[in-house]
């Protein structure tokens, strides 16, 4: 019976007993289940049953092995093909290799050993690909909006109907809204539901790399390019061919590299700093922001023509105080997750704790609802979380004079007191706190080398 790890093998070879023996080097795999043809009809007639290998001899009762091969990869192209010839002649390898061939044998006394041997190393590709393609079935369910984006409220079952739409449609996306709404995870959506979602996924956050070295970041450099450029780079434009760009922040992009950017975008193709050589590539682009494009461009700080080419299909992410009901699942969501992950007892929220929750206003959205129900869990005395346990805004136990501020303060100070207490629950660890966060170590080494927050 079929396991995960078989290989179907297709034996077609006339002669009965030069048959039986490859069949019997090959059998020596328990996991290769092998059936034998003497006829390329035969074999055609049986393709539905998708093998992974066929063993053509090259001269056959119906066809010779070029035809046969023509035949075969007609109606399975990806079926790897390795022919098997009484005679050797260099041409006709040659031949059958840039036909798809995926090797040429002679028949001699090494014949079975070679096959063998290509055999097996053609069984690690198929495992290999078997592999990434269950794990990208994984990442696309992941990314499900359906599973990922937790919500029964209007605005995000429209929100939905927005990620089909998207990704049906090979269209830019304009994704907007304010900190913490969710817009990668939005993006990543809408990648694993397109067409394009067996290729890469690649995010760049605009803000968080210096202005002197995001050009290099985005397309690449030459070796030499500038002092430090010891090797060629490719940038992130090349690394996203046949998949995604999403660049997150993209209204921090300062204007000359506005122009380069459009004028990438215009042609399809890049040249690394240093380079004259002009690279096509083919990826979608997704950008987000949490400013008001529109507005920056009235101010002057965004160019109206590169506006126009990125907005595409715009979706503006509701804020998490409008979602009603939706604070409490993603509440209850979170602390579950947490609790299995740090294998705590299940916590759950008290009636005046889930109050709370609904009637805060939430500036850090998401990333702040995800911090505050976490710490929470590890502030309260019992496996019911109350009010007082929930950091929202003044001096909390435990967390000495570290504050949350109020409506008043701005949403730098409310994500940098996050951050702070973050920190200080996991004694530093930077790392921890950015997995947990779900924002880059650059972010807050930023913020620390600013000294916006500061190591406990």
């Amino acid at each position: 019976m079929p396991t995960s790890t078989s290989v179907t093998i297709f034996i077609v070879e006339d002669n009965a007993w030069y048959g039986e023996l490859l069949e019997y080097r090959l059998a020596q795999n328990p996991d290769h289940q092998i059936r034998r043809f003497t006829t390329v009809q035969a074999c055609l007639d049986n393709l539905a049953d998708k093998p992974d290998l066929i063993t053509l001899d090259y001269s056959l009762p119906d066809g010779q092995g070029d035809q046969a091969l023509r035949l075969i990869k007609e109606r399975l192209p990806d079926v790897a093909v390795i022919v098997i010839s009484g005679q050797e002649d260099v041409r006709t390898a040659i031949g059958l290799l840039h036909q798809g061939a995926y090797d040429y044998l002679v028949k001699d006394e090494e014949t079975l050993d070679r096959l063998w041997n290509s055999v097996g190393n053609l069984r690690k590709q198929l495992l290999l690909r078997r592999e990434n393609k269950r794990l990208r079935e994984q990442i696309g369910k992941k990314y499900d909006p359906q599973r990922a984006i937790l919500g029964e409220s209007p605005q995000i079952q429209q929100l939905f109907a927005l990620i089909d739409k998207a990704g049906r449609a090979n269209i830019s996306v304009s994704i907007s809204g304010e900190t913490g709404t969710g817009k990668e995870l939005v993006a990543k959506a809408i990648h694993f539901r397109s067409d394009r979602r067996d290729g890469p996924f690649v995010a760049v956050n605009v803000a968080a790399i210096p202005a002197e070295l995001l050009e290099s970041e985005l397309f690449g450099h030459e070796k030499g390019a500038f002092t430090g450029a010891i090797n060629r780079r490719i940038g992130r434009f090349e690394e996203a061919h046949k998949g995604t760009l999403f660049l997150d922040e993209i209204s921090e992009l300062d204007l000359s590299l506005q122009a380069k950017l459009l004028r990438v975008l215009q042609e399809r193709e890049v040249a690394r700093v240093g380079g004259n050589t002009r690279i096509p590539f083919d990826a979608r682009l997704m950008v987000a922001t949490h400013r008001d494009l529109s507005q920056e461009v009235k101010e002057g700080r965004f160019r109206e023509d590169l506006y126009y080419r990125l907005l595409g299909l715009p979706i503006v992410l509701p804020p998490l105080r409008e979602r009603g009901h939706d604070i409490l699942l993603l509440a209850n969501s979170f602390l579950h997750d947490f609790c299995r992950q740090n294998s705590m007892a299940a916590c759950s929220l008290s009636v005046e704790a889930q109050n709370l929750l609904l009637h805060y206003h939430f500036p850090g959205n998401v990333r702040e609802l995800k911090a505050v129900v976490e710490l929470a869990a590890v502030l309260a005395e019992s496996d019911i979380i109350q009010p007082q346990d929930l950091s929202l805004r003044g001096e909390q136990p435990g967390l000495a004079a570290l504050t949350v501020p109020g409506e008043g303060e701005s949403l730098r100070n409310q994500t940098a007191a996050i951050v702070q207490r973050y920190l200080q629950v996991h004694n530093g660890n930077i790392v921890e706190v950015a997995n947990r966060l779900q924002i880059g170590k650059s972010t807050i080494y930023r913020m620390l080398q600013n000294k916006e927050i500061h190591l406990p």
